[in-house]
């Protein structure tokens, strides 16, 4: 018996069972790209001379709103990020807004969020030895003496695991604490005017203002430690 956060597919006598939050993020994916050939065919057709308007103004204000979350960490390597950046950022945004309509948020899986954390940290490392060498990277491991390395492999690890756990708490706690208020007004008020009243505020704060923090709180974070790899390397 598959459980509620559970989406079950047949096909012949194969079954998928995926997990809600999986299955969301899949279909967001979906969307985006559909969403994302047509804006790029409209910005090819928008005419520069004239004012933006429509689609082409909506992704205008938003590849500008990603300048604003990793510019500042980036700095002259941002167009050569942004590709990855800007399509994690806006994917996420939707993501965190999804319990809007009663589905579960993707990023409520501690396994999405690691991925996602895990994927950074990689990038970070990655670019880190591509800078060095890989033999510079484990002698930074053993400095200012080799007594503190096992601290110093601490320090590197606890980047993915903060950036995890911090998204997956934030956003869990915010959608079982809205279960738990909607639970409690169906028990004290079943006629709804209580819930008619609260629920907006509840869902403002914990789907839209901490869905869209925990995104910028997020790539800042994984955008300063890149920058701090990729700035030098171009110096």
């Amino acid at each position: 018996m598959p459980e509620v956060s559970e989406v079950v597919i047949r096909l012949g006598g194969f079954t998928i069972e995926i997990q809600q939050s999986i299955f969301v993020w899949l279909c967001i994916c979906v969307l985006a790209m559909f969403f994302f050939y047509f804006a790029g065919k409209k910005i090819e057709k928008a005419d520069p001379s004239k004012p933006t308007k429509g689609l082409v103004y909506v992704c205008e204000e938003m590849y500008n709103l990603i300048l604003y979350v990793v510019q500042g960490n980036l700095k002259e390597t941002t167009t050569h990020y942004i590709p990855m950046f800007g399509t994690l950022i806006l994917l996420m945004v939707v993501a965190n807004l999804t319990g809007l309509i009663g589905l579960q948020n993707p990023t409520s899986n501690v396994s999405f969020n690691a991925t996602l954390a895990l994927t950074l940290w990689l990038m970070i490392q990655g670019n880190a030895i591509k800078k060095a060498g890989l033999k510079a990277r484990l002698k930074e491991l053993t400095e200012p003496m080799w007594l503190l390395t096992p601290l110093n492999i601490i320090g590197e690890l606890a980047l993915p695991i903060s950036l995890t756990m911090r998204l997956f708490g934030n956003i869990l706690a915010g959608s079982i604490i809205t279960l738990l208020v909607y639970t409690l007004i169906k028990n004290i008020a079943p006629w709804g005017y209580l819930g008619l009243t609260l629920t907006p505020f509840l869902h403002m704060y914990f789907d839209i203002f901490s869905g869209v923090i925990q995104t910028y709180i997020f790539f800042t974070l994984g955008s300063f430690f890149l920058g701090q790899q990729v700035s030098k390397q171009e110096d």
